[in-house]
């Protein structure tokens, strides 16, 4: 089973009191269902990809910190799915 957009979700929900876009793809991913990272992300329009971009630079750094491997891996995948 794939738990990349759990990962993004929990991710983002560090941020969306901070930051309206943050609440805006969190709300996304509350309100519909995603098959996997690539609908996802076909989903999110140019803004949106941009700040989810900057956003898993940041929490990947953090799990690069930690050695969370798994996190790593996971946040990764949608990373890459921008692009």
């Amino acid at each position: 089973m794939d738990f990349t957009l759990s990962y993004v979700k929990e991710s983002l929900s560090n941020w969306i009191d901070e930051n309206e876009t943050a609440y805006r793809i969190y709300e996304k991913l509350e309100d519909h269902y995603y098959e996997n990272e690539e609908q996802f992300a076909i989903a999110l329009d140019e803004e949106e990809k941009q700040y989810l971009s900057e956003l898993l630079a940041v929490e990947l750094d953090y799990a690069k910190q930690e050695a969370d491997h798994v996190r790593i891996a996971q946040l990764n995948e949608m990373y890459e799915q921008l692009y």
